[in-house]
């Protein structure tokens, strides 16, 4: 029962993670680019951890931690060049 459960969650993680791509791809601004790629490391890293759960393989519970750390940095460093950016063109006028 458990392991249709996590499947069952886990393709729904991958259901969802295929309707942010259009977001991801066309935007229309950066921001919204921004907000969906973290959504997908969100979900990743979530669907990371019901594997975990569902092969019972712990070592996966660090894979998910290293992944969720590297995505907090990209969209940290994503956010600070678009602010970046915002300020030049705002000097620039």
């Amino acid at each position: 029962m458990e392991e249709k459960l996590l499947t069952g969650v886990l393709v729904l993680l991958a259901l969802m993670m295929l309707a942010l791509m259009p977001r991801v791809v066309r935007g229309p601004r950066f921001t919204d680019r921004i907000v969906a790629i973290n959504a997908i490391n969100t979900m990743v890293t979530a669907s990371i951890c019901l594997l975990s759960r569902l092969h019972r393989a712990g070592y996966l519970l660090d894979v998910a931690l290293i992944y969720a750390l590297l995505g907090f940095t990209a969209t940290t460093l994503l956010t600070r060049l678009l602010a970046a950016e915002r300020e030049k063109e705002g000097k620039k006028k």
